[in-house]
């Protein structure tokens, strides 16, 4: 299973998380009941209650090893010092305002992205997001720090760039429409979820 967009992922980590989050608050209330009874166990009925939280330290460590191998950006944001981009957008922003190289930036199909960005005066946020306002990624921009973020599209789509930090109320306004979009995506990749 290998998981092209942040959709995809959170879908799984929903229910993945659902899941260990009803198993740990059974341990708690398994606990809780234990407590409550006048007869303690003994220490040998103990021992599923250890076994329980030895299988969820190794669930929960399990489970991100898992989406490690199969989240194309986390291999490739480690391997980063190895990468050329195959483009680079410098942006800047300044006075609650993204400065952007072109009006829309577009990006083709599978192309790998760096997106650098500088701020010369407040702590801001860089946040791509779908028409329908879910978040595909986003980076927090420090004043004075090297800021840039790696990314490869594999679906077709137009996105709008907005802050997701807080800078003042003037940050609520820093939304730009239709900053950015990729092309070239046949449907046969944008499924499979390919990455280059």
């Amino acid at each position: 299973m290998t998981f092209s967009d942040s959709l995809e992922l959170l879908s799984f980590h929903w229910m993945a998380y659902t899941i260990y989050s009803v198993l740990i608050i059974s341990i708690i209330a398994w606990f809780g009941y234990n407590l409550t009874r006048e007869n303690k166990a003994e220490p040998l009925v103990r021992i599923p209650f250890y076994g329980f939280i030895g299988f969820l330290v190794v669930a929960g460590v399990g489970h991100h090893i898992f989406t490690y191998n199969t989240v194309p950006w986390v291999a490739q944001d480690i391997n980063r010092h190895q990468a050329a981009p195959d483009k680079t957008f410098h942006i800047t922003v300044e006075n609650h305002t993204f400065i952007l190289p072109k009006e829309k930036m577009v990006i083709e199909c599978g192309e790998e992205v760096m997106f650098d960005v500088v701020s010369h005066d407040l702590v801001y946020g860089f946040g791509l997001f779908r028409q329908d306002n879910t978040m595909v990624m986003q980076m927090q921009v420090n004043p004075g720090t090297k800021n840039d973020i790696l990314w490869t599209f594999n679906q077709n789509g137009v996105y709008n760039l907005m802050s997701t930090e807080y800078s003042g109320p003037r940050g609520n306004d820093m939304d730009v429409k239709n900053a950015v979009e990729v092309r070239g995506c046949s449907e046969k990749i944008a499924l499979s979820g390919g990455v280059r």
